[in-house]
């Protein structure tokens, strides 16, 4: 029977009911899925169920291991994080089902200052200052805050359908985890690599703590902007003359030590001819600048065209002879503080695209500078120490003292405002402006950061680690550089990215100056400088009793009173050495889950390295970054084999999702409204190397394809309601038609498995909703609901019921790595009981032998040519000239390679006609013809004989049978049932 199933208009005159003789589809799986509400219940009783632990139990697999970076323990779930854990749970279920151990073992962030943060916060709502707070007290208020936050999300992660050992997760603030954090950190002790320095480190004054790289992101500012002028002091006409700077960052003035210039920069000689009423410039002034900025210079200085002329070159070597005198030099009241002469020489990052040509240094302030003086061995006379932890100056600092960078609550303080008052008080300023660029901000407190030079812990990625002897490399960075390229990375560029982060990357800065989080756990020796061999502490026997202490009591032990005594034992004199207290940097902690997670666990990786890391872009400098700089500083290989990296999600016009802008799309509300398994599908049909959007037009389009394959579904079910063993036929007595769907299903199978394995989620999917959607609803289940319907037991319908299903066995299990619900409840449909579960089986095996590509090409020709025929037809069902295809007979007109092929298989059916002629005569010109097949022409023509009252063929012979009203071949199917 078609699909087109237009009712009789005149009831059959015999009192049969012919529709009860009929093999019509029978399930009780609903077309409306209620998803919002089912979901739930499949959740528990996967619970009950204990599925993922069955799955563990499985022997003989070979382990497959998707190591989680852990999601930070604050806050409901966003859609970024959907997106993650649901393609995590996509990677982990796909390889189970290939035959793996796939083992996946969640995990949460706990330390760090957004729970210090939150914390401190509910200290200020009730007047309370933190550090009036007990360490122990208040880090342990952190954990309690993490504790809860990671029931909350757990239960988000586990609604979306998520697999895992939810009951046994990893924390970061597990005693075992705190206790191995610090071995790791201890074995950066012991190599070597450890030191504490003093450079320029990115700093939040409203959080008080140093940041990394990953913890910032850059918003626009604006800025204030000045010119200001440095005295030339030397020998000729240069002297006297002044050396022009610009800053976007006038606090920085009071640290300056030196200018730098390019060497191969022009520079000239320039003097002020005449001013006008309001500005810096005095006639005569002479002043240094690059060639191609002085025009914009002495704009900025309100001087005109005229009022400035060019007096001559100034070569490289004429500045080289200068020393500078600090604008601030001899001022009243500055005590001496800026009397000393500046430095002044080339330097390569200068240039003359914006500015003046010359570069003011405060190399505390500034990487570059920091690492052009420490080149020079010069850092000691360049280092100052004039910024507090709060951002303000020093309390003894002329004219500054107490001057705030930032206020607490990030917005900008008096310093700025202070010393441009100054500069020009004293004659020192030549221009001022104000400017908008984008300027890094923590992303914590949305606050502005600046560079502070402050002694900190590093991890130095250039130094030899111990003895040096490793086949990676001997240092951090050729260690992590050699890795990079032993790890498949997906997309291909995430290499790349990785590659030139590490190539060009400082020291990692491990330390932090909060409360809670795992501690440095080591000592330095007082009135050691951190450059003499002793200054740290190198103990076996006191590394032993704090790990020791850490297994038992977590790291709160380290803040225990006498807790120095305690671990130095007989080992070290307490009085002749400080307690560090600083604590490890959170990248830190993540960094070395490889140790605790994949290493330690029973069910983590044999090797402790895992076959995936799989997390967002941003992670490249986040937690791919500093798990290799960990793994590799300790173990001297990378902690994974595979990384792969999506994009950010983006609402339904490509915006960065706001709350300002209220386009947020929440996945719990996704949920309630569809179901996870839309949302599922949505992340299995986009393409998560790049950006994804979604809103609500993209989840209706999400939601319409779930229905198309719910369908499908709901077709194989009905048509296999009482399926038998008896039904069962070998492939080699099959029609051809079946065996071009076997044929398609072995294609098919070794694509979806080799999609999978390169977690291409995209193409694996849409491979299978087309082929659900094209080859089998629109063509196969169309073309065989006639033989199903209203065969009786034959060849061909047990052939199609076999087919069926092996069908469904093979798309149940395809999709449900995706469509983890829907899938369970079509099984469950056809397969009920207390232990079932789609997700306890793996993919069937799919012969090889029933590829036949010669079958292939010769169906591929026989649909070409059905497809001109249902076009032709379709224009005859639009002009009204028929209502449903079974009321035609084509005559098809075709060359006779095409005809010798049709001559094989009963081309009515396929073409759901009731008759059909195949002819090699040539087409006459109305003939009907489409795109890609012009040899091809068909002539409608309507079918002859009276209408099958069973199957509704209208065909010659109906009436002339026992049963009035029915075909020959309706006749036989009502003599097989005893009617």
């Amino acid at each position: 029977m078609c699909a087109d199933t237009t009712e009789p208009t005149d009831a059959p005159a015999e009192t049969i009911d012919y529709k009860d003789t009929l093999n019509l589809p029978r399930t009780e799986f609903p077309m409306r899925a209620g998803l919002p509400k089912r979901e739930p219940e499949w959740l528990e009783r996967w619970q009950r169920l204990a599925v993922y632990d069955r799955l563990r139990a499985q022997e003989g697999r070979t382990p497959y291991v998707l190591h989680d970076g852990p999601p930070y323990a604050n806050g409901n779930l966003h859609i970024g994080h959907a997106l993650n854990k649901i393609l995590k749970d996509m990677v982990v279920r796909s390889h189970q089902m290939m035959g793996f151990d796939a083992r996946y073992v969640p995990g949460w962030d706990c330390h760090g200052l957004p729970i210090e943060w939150k914390i401190e916060e509910q200290y200020r709502a009730k007047g309370q200052d933190k550090d009036d707070v007990d360490t122990v007290a208040f880090r342990q208020e952190c954990r309690r805050f993490a504790e809860a936050w990671v029931d909350v999300q757990r239960d988000e992660f586990k609604r979306l359908g998520i697999t895992g050992a939810w009951d046994r997760p990893y924390l970061t603030m597990d005693f075992h985890a705190e206790r191995v954090i610090a071995e790791e950190f201890q074995k950066f002790l012991m190599n070597g690599t450890l030191y504490q320095g003093s450079k320029p480190v990115m700093w939040s004054p409203v959080e008080q703590t140093a940041l990394a790289e990953a913890e910032v992101e850059y918003h626009e500012k604006e800025s204030p902007t000045i010119w200001v002028k440095f005295a030339a002091e030397g020998e000729g006409d240069l002297a006297g003359a002044y050396v022009v700077i610009w800053t976007t960052t006038p606090w920085t003035i009071p640290s300056n030590k030196a200018v730098v210039y390019g060497a191969d920069i022009a520079y000239g000689l320039y003097e002020v001819t005449g001013t006008p009423d309001e500005c810096w410039a005095d006639v005569g002034d002479r002043y240094l600048l690059a060639d191609d900025l002085a025009a914009d210079v002495m704009t900025r200085a309100r001087l005109e065209p005229d009022q400035w002329r060019r007096v001559r070159d100034v070569t490289a070597e004429e500045l080289s002879a200068l020393s500078l005198r600090h604008p601030l030099a001899g001022a009243e009241g500055s005590e001496g503080e800026w009397d000393e002469l500046r430095d002044f020489r080339a330097a390569d990052f200068v240039t003359d695209t914006e500015g003046t040509g010359f570069v003011h240094c405060a190399p505390s302030h500034g990487m570059e500078e920091y690492d052009l003086y420490r080149g020079l061995g010069m850092l000691e006379q360049v280092l100052t120490y004039n910024v507090m932890d709060d951002g303000s100056f020093r309390a003894s600092l002329p004219f500054f003292g107490g001057k705030r960078i930032l206020t607490d609550k990030g917005k900008e303080g008096d310093a700025n405002k202070a010393v441009i008052d100054k500069l020009a008080e004293v004659g020192g300023l030549l221009a001022r402006g104000r400017i908008k660029h984008s300027y890094p901000h923590s992303w914590r407190s949305k606050a502005p950061v600046i560079y502070r030079n402050t002694p900190q812990w590093f991890a130095a990625i250039d130094r030899p680690v111990g003895d040096g002897q490793d086949a990676n490399g001997t240092t951090i960075r050729e260690r992590a550089l050699t890795c990079i390229d032993q790890v498949t990375w997906t997309p291909a560029s995430g290499r790349n990215r990785l590659h030139s982060m590490m190539e060009a990357r400082p020291d990692w800065v491990l330390s932090r100056q909060r409360a809670w989080g795992v501690p440095l756990t080591c000592f330095v020796k007082k009135g050691a400088l951190p450059t003499d061999p002793d200054f740290l502490l190198k103990s076996e026997k006191v590394n032993a009793r704090v790990l020791e202490a850490f297994e038992a009591e977590g790291a709160d032990a380290w803040y225990a009173e006498n807790a120095k005594a305690r671990f130095l034992g007989n080992d070290a004199d307490p009085d002749a050495y400080d307690q560090v207290f600083d604590v490890l940097d959170v990248w830190f902690d993540s960094g070395s889950t490889h140790a605790f997670v994949l290493r330690d666990r029973e069910d983590g990786a044999p090797d402790g390295i895992a076959d995936l890391y799989l997390e967002g872009t941003d992670q490249h400098r986040g937690w791919f970054h500093s798990s290799m700089l960990q793994s590799v500083g300790t173990t001297g290989r990378a902690p994974y084999r595979g990384v792969l990296t999506h994009g950010f999600t983006l609402d339904e016009k490509g915006m960065k999702m706001s709350k300002s802008l209220g386009n947020i799309i929440a996945p719990q509300k996704v949920v309630d409204q569809y179901g996870a398994d839309i949302l599922r599908l949505w992340v299995a049909q986009t393409d998560y190397t790049a950006d994804q959007r979604i809103g609500p037009e993209i989840l209706k389009g999400t939601a319409d394809a779930y229905r198309r394959l719910r369908n499908t579904m709901r077709f194989l079910l009905g048509s296999l309601a009482d399926v038998t063993e008896a039904d069962r036929t070998d492939p080699a007595d099959m029609p051809e038609l079946e065996r071009w769907v076997l044929h398609r299903l072995a294609e098919l199978d070794a694509f979806v498995r080799e999609r999978y394995a390169a977690h291409d989620f995209q193409a694996a999917f849409q491979a299978v909703f087309t082929f659900a959607t094209v080859d089998l609803s629109a063509f196969y289940f169309d073309v065989r609901k006639d033989a199903l319907y209203c065969d009786g037991d034959t060849p061909r319908r047990r052939a199609a019921r076999t087919v069926l299903d092996l069908l469904f066995h093979r798309l149940t299990t395809w999709l449900a790595p995706v469509l983890v619900f829907t899938m369970e409840e079509v099984w469950l449909e056809r397969y009920p009981g207390e232990d079932s579960s789609v997700h306890l089986t793996d993919f069937p095996d799919t012969p090889a032998e029933w590829r036949d590509a010669a079958l292939a090409a010769k169906w591929s020709t026989i649909r070409r040519t059905r497809r001109a025929v249902t076009g032709a037809l379709e224009i005859a069902r639009r002009d009204k000239v028929i209502g449903a295809s079974l009321e035609a007979a084509p005559i098809v007109h075709v060359p006779e390679d095409v005809a010798a092929v049709l001559r094989d298989v009963s081309f009515d059916d396929l073409c759901i006609t009731s008759g059909i002629e195949v002819t090699t005569d040539p087409a006459p010109p109305e003939a009907h013809r489409i795109e890609g097949a012009s040899d091809i022409g068909v002539v409608f023509a309507r079918a002859e004989g009276q209408k099958c009252q069973r199957c509704w063929k209208i065909l010659p012979d109906v009436g002339t049978h026992p049963h009035p009203g029915v075909c020959a071949r309706c006749e036989a199917a009502l003599q097989d049932r005893g009617a």
